[in-house]
């Protein structure tokens, strides 16, 4: 349990914060030890800011205040768009971001660069929660949450000889990552209300790509609630749907396994 945990010893450890608007999650890592401590969810109050929330977060949780060895902070949420590395230059990232995304005041725009995927993730930041934890983490490493979660599901993808379809589940939201054999054919977010939505994406998706209804592999992730009454309708029109075990927190454990 983290309320036990050796935090005399934190500069050894990795800390990752996921930020979203359905609330935060906390989680640390001993490198040392390959121990992931249990990832700690905290709520956030929808009338407060981010960065007033997260404020809270650090008057709640002692050991947010603490050293450590490595601070990875997780954006998740759907202002992301990707860039090929080829045609990415550093001056041209907000442009380009706006271009696919309506411009809001008081946002910073970063990137992170997959060399393995030969892509180049751009994504939005809030100002005021980018200084906030830049002071109490000035070497901290911020990411989109398709970051780690698009190199680590490039690796499995890997596995076999049949294309893959990856679905990271959120209660009013999903991503969207295709792959074959270990080539990025997709990497996309789309709203959704309630399972029928997930449904018509997914399959859409699957038609469009023209993916094997007997060979290729759907796997699903992230918050499954009404997975009785998912699966049954997936599998009325693909036969290898699968759920990745542990199925939450897919981020913070792909961002690890990739450090």
């Amino acid at each position: 349990m983290i309320e036990t945990t050796d935090f005399s010893k934190s500069e050894q450890y990795t800390l990752s914060i996921r930020l979203s608007t359905d609330g935060f999650s906390f989680s640390v890592f001993n490198p040392l030890s390959k121990e992931q401590l249990p990832v700690l969810n905290y709520p956030t109050i929808g009338t407060l800011s981010l960065t007033a929330n997260l404020k809270n977060a650090f008057k709640d949780v002692e050991w947010l205040g603490y050293k450590y060895r490595r601070v990875n902070i997780l954006l998740a949420n759907k202002r992301f768009t990707f860039i090929p590395l080829d045609f990415f230059e550093d001056e041209q990232a907000e442009t380009v971001f706006y271009h696919n995304h309506p411009t809001r005041e008081n946002e910073t725009v970063l990137y992170n660069i997959l060399h393995k995927n030969n892509i180049v993730v751009l994504f939005g930041i809030d100002k005021s929660c980018y200084h906030f934890l830049r002071e109490q983490f000035p070497e901290c490493k911020f990411y989109s949450q398709a970051s780690p979660v698009i190199d680590f599901l490039a690796i499995k993808s890997r596995l076999g000889n049949s294309r893959k379809m990856y679905a990271y589940l959120h209660k009013h939201s999903m991503e969207v990552y295709c792959f074959e054999r270990g080539r990025l054919l997709l990497a996309n977010s789309y709203p959704c209300k309630g399972t029928t939505d997930r449904v018509y994406y997914l399959l859409y998706i699957w038609k469009q790509l023209g993916f094997e209804q007997e060979r290729d592999e759907l796997h699903l992730t992230g918050t499954l609630d009404d997975k009785s009454e998912l699966l049954p309708q997936l599998h009325t029109f693909i036969q290898q749907v699968f759920v990745l075990n542990p199925a939450e927190n897919l981020d913070i454990q792909a961002i690890i396994t990739c450090e």
